[in-house]
């Protein structure tokens, strides 16, 4: 038997909500995952986080002490997930911290991440690895996605032409052709604008299920209006995040007649026609669609999407032995893993890349 060898992966998205933790065991050729943890982020914390993705005053001071905070919930991530894994920190190899994403900018050069890898190493005793878009940006890459290359490894079949759609704060999609390169990139917004929305109107962190949604009726005008987008055009390789879709550009768009419900309605349509017709245009005669990311439990999403791609098998990884709402953190634990046996993380069919590139910083325990 195989001795383990143990990553943990820690992502926090662009949905603000909190930390994945998962316990991932490589020692055979297809990871598994021995353990999961999640840790919801205070209200304050989420506000403050929220807050940086805007110019504000003293904003290099509140976010070096964020990244203090987001250390201190890494850790009791990791600890929490090691205690229901029953195991030792002497046992784990490295974590993989993505961090918390406030600035997403490739274009100028940048993407900023909220993060105290050298604090979380003291804080654990266990190595980590952080920093993974700035060495594929510096090769003239977007930094993301990063996970269509774990995507690419894990789920690709050999006869089936597939798609990964994860729906977190930002959609994005993996093509995976059975022969073929796999391709992949941002769609648009996921969850951030509904989450943003609900909120404002409901006082609470998401539309549960999407059922306040489904009391609104889609607004053709608004929908017209937010599909005009200029992201919605570009060609891939192609990210984006909270800098290009936000609640100041939503309130742009709307006249301030319309009724909240039907404007989260018609939001959820923006999501799932924006991946409609990234898949359309981008992944060609596709069989098989697998979800992932927080979206997946929005059942008026989901359903949306399932609507417009009648062309395809809709289903969550939980079929193909990965549960929706680990992908991403297990892909961090593989991409860290990557880091620590010198191998590339990056796909540059997917970022642009000059090349492959060995990704992450390594900070020793």
């Amino acid at each position: 038997m195989a001795t383990p060898d143990l990553i943990i992966g820690l992502m926090s998205g662009t949905s603000l909500d909190g930390v994945d933790a998962a316990l991932v065991d490589f020692s055979t050729p297809t990871p598994s995952v021995v353990a999961t943890a999640y840790l919801a982020y205070p209200a304050d914390l989420r506000e403050h986080l929220s807050r940086l993705h805007r110019p504000g005053q003293d904003d290099l001071h509140q976010a070096a002490l964020l990244a203090n905070r987001l250390a201190e919930i890494y850790a009791k991530g990791v600890h929490a997930v090691l205690d229901l894994a029953g195991t030792q920190q002497t046992a784990v190899r490295a974590i993989g911290c993505h961090g918390q994403t406030i600035r997403h900018l490739p274009q100028s050069g940048y993407s900023l991440q909220l993060n105290n890898p050298a604090l979380l190493a003291e804080l654990t005793n266990i190595t980590v690895i952080a920093d993974f878009r700035s060495r594929d940006i510096a090769a003239g890459g977007q930094g993301a996605p990063l996970v269509p290359a774990f995507h690419s490894t894990c789920f690709r079949d050999a006869l089936r032409h597939r798609v990964i759609l994860n729906i977190g704060g930002i959609a994005n999609l993996t093509n995976l052709p059975p022969h073929g390169p796999t391709s992949g990139f941002d769609c648009g917004p996921g969850n951030m604008l509904l989450d943003a929305w609900a909120h404002q109107h409901l006082k609470c962190n998401f539309d549960e299920g999407g059922r306040w949604a489904a009391t609104g009726k889609i607004l053709p005008e608004l929908l017209a209006k937010l599909l005009a987008h200029d992201f919605f055009r570009l060609d891939p390789p192609k990210s984006c995040g909270s800098e290009q879709f936000n609640l100041p550009w939503l309130t742009d768009c709307l006249t301030g007649n319309e009724a909240p419900a039907a404007v989260q309605a018609t939001l959820i349509q923006l999501t799932a026609l924006s991946i409609q017709q990234a898949m359309l245009n981008w992944c060609g005669d596709f069989e098989e669609v697998y979800l992932c990311g927080g979206g997946v439990h929005n059942t008026a999403l989901r359903r949306s999407i399932e609507t417009l791609l009648p062309q395809a098998v809709v289903h969550t990884t939980e079929v193909l032995g990965l549960p929706p709402d680990w992908v991403e953190a297990v892909a961090f634990a593989w991409l860290a893993h990557r880091t620590l046996t010198g191998l590339p993380g990056n796909q540059p069919e997917v970022t642009g890349a000059h090349g492959l590139r060995i990704l992450g910083a390594i900070y020793p325990a």
